[in-house]
C-alpha cells in the first residue's frame, strides 16, 4: 500500500499553509484578542475564497466529495497557525453531518448557504459539553434528547461559557431548541452522529500535531537567539534533549493521525480504535511540546508576551474536545482486547475480521 500524500493533497495543504502564514501570525492573534472580535473578517473571507467549506460534503450534495486523508493536512496547518476561525469544525464535522441529515427543503437551503460560504453551521454534539462559535453561526445543528434539531442561530438563547483558550467561543443552549425544526430522531441519526465524532476527534488530533510542531519550532527559534554565558542556550545539551524528546513524540504521533484519517471511512471497531489512538498520541505530543516550549523560554514562558501561550491554551482546550482520554482509551481497549492482534491485522477492517 502507498501511504504517501498525492501532489494534489500536498498542493491544497500548501495553499492553506501559505494563506495562514500571511494572515494568521501571532501579531494577528494579538490584534484579534485585543479587539474581542469573534473573527478577522479579511482572514475568514480569504479562507472562504479557497472553497474548503464543502471539502468533505459529497458531490451529490454540492460539496467537493473529498476524503479525510485530503483534509488532514489542512487541519494540521490550522493547528500550526492556531487559527481562531471555525474552518475545521465547520467543514469537516458540521457540514458533512448536515448533508447526511438534510432531507427537507429548508435544511437543504441552509446547507447550500453554508457551502457557498454565506454562513457557518455550529454543532452541539453529545460528545461535547458546549457548542463552539454558535454566536457567529447562521444555524445550529443540535442533538438533544430523542431528536436532532436544525435551528436558526438567531432563534436561540445562548449562554457564553468560559474557555482557557481566548479564541474558542463556547456556548450552552439555554432552552430546548426549535421543536418544529427537528430533522431526525436520535436513533435514525446515530450512525451520522458517530461518524461526526470520529471526524471531530481525527481532525482535533491533526490540529494538536500542528500545535505541537509550532510549539517546538518557537522554542527552537528562541533557543538559537537567547544567550547565556556567552552562547545560545540551544547549544547546551540539556536544552537539546528537551526539544529532541518533544520532536520525537511528534514524529511518533503524526503517522498515527494520518493512518486514522486513511481508515476513517471504515466506521468500524478498527477505525474507531485508530482514531482514538491518534487522539491520545496527538494530545500527549502537544502537551509535552507546549510545556517544553514554556520551559525553554524560562520564566517569561508563562507570560502573555510570549507567543507560546496561544498554543498551550489551544492544546489544553482541545485535549477534552471530542472525547476525553478515558473515552478514547476505552475504545482502544475494545479493539485490543476484543479483536485479534498481530502484523496481519494492523490495517484490519470489520469485514475482514
Amino acid at each position: 500500500m502507498d501511504f504517501r500524500f498525492t501532489d494534489e493533497q500536498q498542493m491544497m495543504a500548501e495553499s492553506v499553509r501559505a494563506l495562514l502564514a500571511d494572515l494568521c501570525r501571532p501579531e494577528d492573534l494579538r490584534r484579534l484578542a485585543a479587539s474581542d472580535a469573534a473573527r478577522d473578517a479579511a482572514r475568514w473571507d480569504a479562507i472562504v475564497g479557497l472553497g474548503l467549506q464543502g471539502a468533505l460534503v459529497p458531490e451529490a450534495r454540492g460539496g467537493l466529495g473529498l476524503g479525510a486523508a485530503d483534509f488532514v493536512l489542512i487541519a494540521e496547518a490550522c493547528g500550526y497557525a492556531c487559527l481562531p476561525e471555525p474552518l475545521v469544525e465547520n467543514a469537516s464535522v458540521a457540514l458533512p453531518l448536515l448533508a447526511a441529515l438534510a432531507r427537507d427543503e429548508r435544511a437543504s437551503a441552509i446547507l447550500d448557504r453554508a457551502l457557498a460560504g454565506e454562513i457557518t453551521v455550529a454543532l452541539a454534539h453529545p460528545a461535547n459539553p458546549f457548542a463552539a462559535d454558535a454566536d457567529t453561526a447562521g444555524a445550529l445543528l443540535a442533538a438533544r434528547g430523542d431528536d436532532v434539531f436544525l435551528c436558526d442561530a438567531a432563534d436561540l438563547a445562548l449562554e457564553r461559557q468560559e474557555s482557557i483558550d481566548p479564541f474558542r467561543r463556547l456556548f450552552s443552549i439555554a432552552s430546548r431548541p426549535c421543536v418544529s425544526m427537528a430533522i431526525a430522531d436520535a436513533a435514525e441519526a446515530r450512525g451520522a452522529l458517530d461518524a461526526a465524532l470520529d471526524r471531530g476527534a481525527t481532525f482535533a488530533a491533526a490540529q494538536l500535531v500542528g500545535i505541537a510542531q509550532r510549539a517546538v519550532d518557537l522554542a527552537v527559534a528562541y533557543a538559537k537567539e537567547r544567550q547565556q554565558f556567552g552562547k545560545p542556550i540551544g547549544s547546551y545539551q540539556a536544552v537539546k534533549h528537551l526539544l529532541a524528546t518533544a520532536q520525537v513524540r511528534i514524529e511518533f504521533a503524526r503517522p498515527v493521525v494520518y493512518a486514522a484519517a486513511a481508515q476513517l471511512a471504515q466506521g468500524d471497531v478498527f477505525s474507531r480504535a485508530r482514531v482514538s489512538h491518534a487522539r491520545l498520541a496527538a494530545a500527549e505530543a502537544a502537551d509535552l511540546a507546549c510545556r517544553t516550549a514554556v520551559q525553554v523560554h524560562g520564566a517569561m514562558g508563562y507570560s502573555w508576551e510570549v507567543d507560546v501561550h496561544f498554543f498551550l491554551k489551544r492544546a489544553l482546550a482541545l485535549s477534552s474536545w471530542w472525547g476525553d482520554a478515558v473515552f478514547h482509551r476505552r475504545r482502544v481497549a475494545e479493539r485490543a482486547f476484543g479483536r485479534p492482534l498481530g502484523p496481519d491485522t494492523t490495517f484490519a477492517a470489520e469485514a475482514r475480521g
